[in-house]
């Protein structure tokens, strides 16, 4: 008996969790809607502690915190919706549209252009998405084998190999862009200017030398740490350090 009252308590606990949480998040999208869009975000930052991450919830917090005029806060959530579910349309849109707006307007450098087109198609999928393909092109790519061995005429042998080395070729690249965004998920490696103004060091210490200030919302890539002091590098090229408070990690 005791152990049927524990399991109803705990299903209990649950059920009253998840009510809460939903009325929350309604309590937000309300907010939001009547334009109290400062009040919206910390109810939506609260769902997100309380429920764990959702692309969607860190959509609605960009939009709270594009309305409120936190660039900074409103990019940070647009990338982790997309890190998320990097085929979410409205989430890219509304982070074009937030970038307008951000003061450093950073070209990349154009000798790596074929790197910067190979990370873009990465980051086009998840994980998941990745190895799928890649475990579908490999079973294909069976068929074609099976065919190549036991084909009854020529032709058919030679296109099943062909094809078949095509297949495997491509799932081969889909297996390695699957870990390199699985690296991507865990080890955090972009991060988001959330002070106004930062200056970038040329050393990691007050004292350095100032090589340039970069603004809210600007993207950097994360080096290495030291301290309390992160080194950075930023799509044209340049390297420097900034201090950890100053960026938060997508």
């Amino acid at each position: 008996m005791k152990r049927i009252i524990l399991f109803l308590t705990i299903i209990l606990s649950f059920g009253s969790l998840a009510l809460a949480q939903s009325n929350t998040l309604k309590q937000a999208n309300e907010l939001y809607s009547k334009g109290n869009y400062a009040d919206a975000a910390k109810l939506y930052e609260k769902v997100l502690t309380s429920k764990g991450v959702a692309p969607e919830l860190y959509f609605n917090l960009g939009n709270a915190y594009y309305k409120s005029n936190e660039i900074g806060h409103a990019i940070l959530n647009y990338e982790r919706a997309l890190r998320l579910t990097p085929t979410f349309e409205d989430a890219r849109y509304n982070l074009e549209i937030a970038q307008l707006k951000v003061v450093d307007n950073l070209s990349q450098n154009q000798s790596f252009f074929i790197g910067r087109w190979i990370q873009g198609l990465i980051k086009l999928l998840n994980s998941n998405q990745w190895i799928w393909i890649s475990l579908i092109l490999f079973l294909t790519c069976l068929i074609c084998a099976f065919l190549f061995v036991f084909g009854t005429t020529r032709q058919l042998r030679k296109i099943s190999f062909y094809f078949g080395s095509i297949l495997l070729g491509i799932s081969f690249l889909s297996f390695i862009f699957s870990g390199i965004r699985k690296d991507q998920m865990i080890n955090h490696r972009e991060a988001i200017v959330m002070t106004g103004v930062v200056s970038v060091k040329g050393s990691p210490d007050k004292s350095g030398t100032e090589l340039f200030q970069l603004h809210e919302g600007t993207k950097v890539t994360i080096k290495s740490t030291l301290g309390s002091w992160t080194e950075i590098k930023l799509g044209n090229g340049n390297i420097g350090w900034v201090e950890q408070e100053n960026i938060e990690r997508i």
